[in-house]
């Protein structure tokens, strides 16, 4: 096998992550459900015969690291001489390397001329899962076999045939069986593509140069990111912040801790010291808490390193079993992967804030404002599902603000459009928008939260929810205040009043539950917290704090009793008064410093 040069390393390179990308589209165009057409919430990957993976898209990040799992352990336990051309495998386990049951990953094994060269696989979120709430979510389930249908790697399609016993159980399971087939079917059929892309690719230069190709780029990868790791200070890095309520044990919260050490050119991530696992599902997996793991790395290193196995190499986990980052079999662990993972890379970006502050964002609203629900459609008389997310306001960062209402760092999705969601499912979007002052305040400001207000338009739908930071919003860094918290609340029919939904239905947690049934006319508000500020408020520009209010961001109040910017004028003709403000923010400064002293 000769070694390549660097062009042909990129070319190949570049036409693997496209054949990736490709498969992403194909899923995106052919699929039924809004999660995927819309929100694009899956991954596209292809691995090569020793498992390891040599090209992936940019989806979900949530999902990247668990793919590394569930593929490899999908080998090891079928046995990698009992693959044969045209089987697909499916494989939802949580504790067999995945995220939780709704992270469906199918795998197809490429031959090159009777002969294994890797495998093409996806993983995504299915919305219907089976268990005892609609839309997969069972934010108060007690053990894994109450949030739904679990599935073993067993094989879907074997030798080109359906094993048809299989989807029957599957699709019996399933509340809206007819939307699963066609999911399922975008997945597969990503498959297919990736699986015409790569016999083009051999065809052109062959079995035995594009398998070397493949171990190259894993060794590129890892030099670089070897080089990045160097970059960042030898040292010990600790953080932690704490999960408000698992949804079942009232007044509790769970501890996430993390220690990096920092040698040379590798890093561990130690979360010993983390709390013992919950009775509800806000537990994460192995995989849920390795993705964040590259998660945060790969979003404080260079982004042009191929997001390959190679660039793994370097990173340790030290993750103690049956805490809340490494769950036990069988406890819950359906919300750790939507609404943890954020959490686990703000504690990870609290310890690099250490190493290397101008990298790290200040904390995100780190909320998936995961809403769910199903029922019978009142114009079709046929059952729905959706899962439902939004986005948060983010941190600050070293040079600008945080972004206004962006989908979690654990996801890459996208919203849905109001026109969609209103055309798929019986509900009147009454209001949908950013809530102003829910940013923190900084040098670089945080991002807004938003805020969605619904109206219930069928007799009855059933609705769970899974959100966090509802208590203390999101830290800020270096000066920075925290953000907003979000909030949920629910306004019955006749009433004037929005109320949580433990005072309405007696819920334990007012932001994690499932199964509860609204009617016609009921109303819900999601709200998703803001980001945290960077830096000083007194340090930011006051053309800015000027913007800032012309916006509706914050007020003049705010803008000169936290930021010390005096403003003169109306409305769109407002200025900035700089002797006074010069003058303000210098007594400012002054009585905090004397403060501090005493």
């Amino acid at each position: 096998m000769k070694k390549m040069d660097s062009v042909t390393l990129t070319i190949i390179n570049n036409y693997l992550v496209n054949a990736c990308r490709e498969m992403g589209v194909a899923m995106m165009r052919t699929s039924f459900s809004s999660i995927f057409n819309e929100g694009l919430d899956f991954s596209c990957v292809v691995f090569d015969r020793d498992g390891e993976m040599i090209a992936s898209a940019e989806f979900c990040p949530a999902q990247m690291g668990a793919i590394l799992y569930t593929v490899r352990w999908t080998i090891d336990e079928l046995g990698i001489e009992n693959f044969d051309p045209g089987d697909v495998v499916m494989h939802n386990d949580p504790y067999r390397g995945g995220c939780h049951l709704p992270e469906h990953m199918v795998l197809k094994p490429f031959f090159y001329q009777g002969e294994l060269f890797g495998f093409a696989a996806n993983i995504a979120h299915v919305t219907e899962i089976g268990g005892k709430a609609p839309g997969g979510f069972a934010a108060d389930a007690t053990d894994i076999y109450q949030e739904g249908l679990r599935l073993p790697p067993i094989k879907i399609i074997r030798r080109n045939e359906y094993v048809n016993d299989i989807w029957r159980i599957i699709l019996a399971n399933h509340r809206t069986p007819q939307v699963s087939w066609g999911d399922f079917h975008a997945m597969i059929g990503s498959l297919n593509i990736a699986e015409r892309r790569l016999e083009e690719l051999l065809d052109r230069y062959g079995f035995d140069d594009t398998l070397a190709v493949g171990k190259q780029l894993l060794d590129y990868s890892e030099r670089r990111m070897r080089a990045e790791i160097r970059e960042v200070p030898n040292g010990e890095y600790s953080f932690e912040d704490w999960v408000e309520n698992d949804g079942v044990v009232l007044n509790k919260k769970y501890r996430i801790k993390c220690t990096i050490v920092v040698k040379d050119d590798e890093m561990i991530f130690d979360y010993t010291g983390s709390s013992p696992q919950a009775r509800g599902p806000v537990n994460c997996t192995y995989g849920v808490t390795a993705s964040a793991t590259y998660n945060a790395l790969l979003n404080i290193t260079n982004s042009t390193i191929p997001r390959n196995s190679g660039c793994y190499r370097p990173v340790k986990m030290i993750i103690p079993p049956g805490t809340i980052v490494n769950v036990a079999e069988p406890a819950p662990c359906v919300g750790g992967n939507s609404e943890i993972h954020e959490r686990i890379v703000d504690v990870l970006f609290g310890a690099f804030s250490m190493a290397v502050p101008k990298r790290i964002a200040a904390a995100s609203g780190g909320s998936s404002l995961n809403f769910l629900f199903g029922g019978v459609h009142p114009q079709t008389q046929k059952y729905y599902t959706c899962y439902s997310l939004d986005g948060c306001g983010w941190g600050g960062k070293a040079e600008s603000d945080g972004n206004h209402c962006q989908c979690p760092i654990n996801g890459n999705c996208r919203n849905n459009p109001v026109e969609v969601f209103e055309t798929y499912y019986p509900w009147l979007v009454k209001q949908y928008g950013l809530v102003p002052r829910s940013a923190g305040h900084g040098r670089h400001r945080g991002g807004c939260g938003v805020m969605k207000i619904m109206e219930v338009r069928a007799p009855e739908i059933t609705v769970s929810s899974f959100m966090d930071r509802h208590e203390t919003g999101a830290w800020g860094l270096f000066g920075g205040t925290a953000g907003e918290p979000g909030a949920l609340r629910i306004r019955r029919k006749g009433d004037d009043k929005w109320r949580t939904f433990c005072k309405v239905f007696g819920t334990k947690s007012p932001n994690k539950f499932a199964g509860i049934q609204l009617q016609e006319g009921d109303e819900v508000m999601c709200v998703s917290p803001g980001g945290g500020g960077y830096g000083s408020s007194f340090d930011r520009n006051p053309e800015l704090v000027k913007e800032d209010v012309l916006d509706g961001f914050i007020t003049n109040k705010t803008a000169q009793d936290v930021y010390g910017v005096v403003l003169t004028g109306k409305d769109d003709g407002k200025l900035v008064d700089r002797e006074q403000t010069f003058s303000l923010r210098n007594r400012r400064q002054y009585e905090n410093a004397e403060m501090g002293k005493n």
